[in-house]
Parts: structure tokens; C-alpha cells; sequence
């Protein structure tokens, strides 16, 4: 307590901040509530802003981690475990086998990191959790993969495009009525602002990664009921095309606010 009470007041004297924010687990609540009541008693008026991220603990199917039992699990070890499962799910399911050995391993590592930082962030910070390696990886359901493979679809349409000798002119939509689908699409669309400003406010990415997976589900939605290359209408084909385009870069955006690469191909 006495280390904590020194370098608050040292903070303070070197950044003048207005809010500081701990981040230390939940186990901790009672010394943080200590800390803030006795900067108070001490006369220092800037403790008011002084802020404790109390976030859950992260469990493992097997339990909880104790140091004292030998059941403490490295973080590196994690990470590498996280890209070998990434390595044999994607070979299992043979996504990658016309891919080069040096691109394969630089999309399992995306994958991996992903499937790993997305699990945890889309749980409630404020909430304890089990991670499951086995589960994180999944390429369906609410998981970093599955996210990651929606933007490479999309990337995937795009490259056909220009293969095919496809033009996209986002400014070419003639006066085409929009489908129910595609209504439900750019209504989620533009929420991603919304959502990203009462994410900071709440101190919870969760609302990001979630956002995330459901703008992924409402795009695959609409990927599977409608054609876009194969759309005879130029200009609702550049109109579905334009949907694509603004999806992948919110997709983009909203996993790069959460720490995640984005693989170009899967």
C-alpha cells in the first residue's frame, strides 16, 4: 500500500492527470478502495479521479491458475499452443494447401493470436471467464477465425472482381431499391461509431468484438441470398460491391481496436 500511495503521488506530480485508471483484478477491489480513501485523507483532491478497471479473472477449463500448485500457464507456451491449433484446424478443414509455407505460417500466426485476444475480449471485462483454446478456434460461431475468414471473403470478391475484368464504381448505383437484407446491413453498419464511443465510455472492447461478430453474421447473411459478381445490374452489383467494401474496413477497424490482425486470404 505504501508503494502504491508513493507512485500515485509521483504520477501525479510528472502527468497532471485528471483520471488514472488501474488496471488489476478483481481480487485486488479492496485495496484499491484503501488506496483512493487514504490519498483523500491525506489532503490530495486529485485522488477523486483515480479509477480502478476491475476486471475478471481468466480461468482455464482445468480451473483456476494458483502459482503455489505449479499450475501457472506461461504465456508464450499459450501463444505458440493458440498457432499450432490455428496450424491444424486450417489444415483439417484445407484451407490454406495452395498456399506458400512462408504465408501459411504468417495466417496461422494471425489466426492463432486472434482466436486467442478475441476470446478473452468479448467476455465482459468485469466478468470472470473460462478460455478454451479448442473453442477459441473455431472458424464458426462467435470467435476471432471466424470474423478473420468474413474479411477475407470479402477480400476474396474483390480480387475475383479483378480478375474478371469487374469494375467497381462506388458512385454508380442508379436509383436501385435496396432489399430488406441490405437495409438490415447498413442500419449495423452505422452503429460501428456508436458502438466504438460507448465502448470507451464503459472501458468494455467487449461491445466492439461482439459488434464485430454480428456485422460478420449479417454480412455472411447477406453474402449467402444475394449474388454480387454474378448480379447482371451494373449498378446493383456496384451498390452490393460498395456493402462489401465498407464492411471489410469496419471489420478491419473495429479487430485492429482490439489488438487483431486481419489476414488478407484464408
Amino acid at each position: 500500500m505504501t508503494q502504491d500511495l508513493g507512485t500515485a503521488v509521483l504520477r501525479h506530480d510528472e502527468y497532471g492527470f485528471s483520471r488514472c485508471l488501474y488496471v488489476v483484478g478483481n481480487e485486488q477491489n479492496y485495496h484499491f478502495q484503501v488506496l483512493k480513501a487514504v490519498l483523500k485523507k491525506m489532503g490530495y483532491e486529485w485522488s477523486a479521479g483515480l479509477f480502478h478497471f476491475s476486471y475478471g479473472m481468466v480461468e482455464l477449463p482445468e480451473g483456476k491458475m494458483k502459482s503455489r500448485e505449479g499450475t501457472i500457464v506461461d504465456a508464450d507456451d499459450l501463444v505458440s499452443e493458440m498457432i499450432t491449433t490455428a496450424r491444424e484446424v486450417s489444415q483439417e478443414l484445407g484451407k490454406l494447401s495452395d498456399f506458400a509455407d512462408t504465408e501459411k505460417d504468417e495466417i496461422f500466426r494471425k489466426i492463432g493470436l486472434g482466436a486467442l485476444k478475441y476470446f478473452i475480449l468479448k467476455v465482459d471485462p468485469k466478468k470472470n471467464m473460462t478460455f478454451n483454446p479448442s473453442e477459441s478456434i473455431d472458424f464458426n460461431g462467435n470467435t476471432g477465425p471466424f470474423i478473420q475468414y468474413t474479411y477475407a471473403r470479402i477480400k476474396s470478391v474483390f480480387r475475383k472482381a479483378d480478375q474478371t475484368g469487374i469494375s467497381f464504381d462506388r458512385n454508380n448505383y442508379g436509383n436501385i431499391k435496396a432489399e430488406e437484407k441490405e437495409i438490415n446491413l447498413i442500419r449495423l453498419l452505422r452503429r460501428f461509431t456508436d458502438t466504438v464511443s460507448e465502448a470507451a465510455d464503459s472501458y468494455s472492447p467487449a461491445l466492439v468484438a461482439n459488434y464485430c461478430y454480428e456485422l460478420s453474421k449479417e454480412y455472411n447473411q447477406f453474402y449467402h441470398d444475394f449474388s454480387i459478381l454474378g448480379e447482371p445490374d451494373p449498378a446493383r452489383r456496384n451498390f452490393r460491391l460498395a456493402l462489401s467494401k465498407v464492411t471489410s474496413s469496419i471489420l478491419c477497424s473495429g479487430m485492429n481496436l482490439l489488438g487483431i490482425e486481419m489476414p488478407e486470404r484464408m
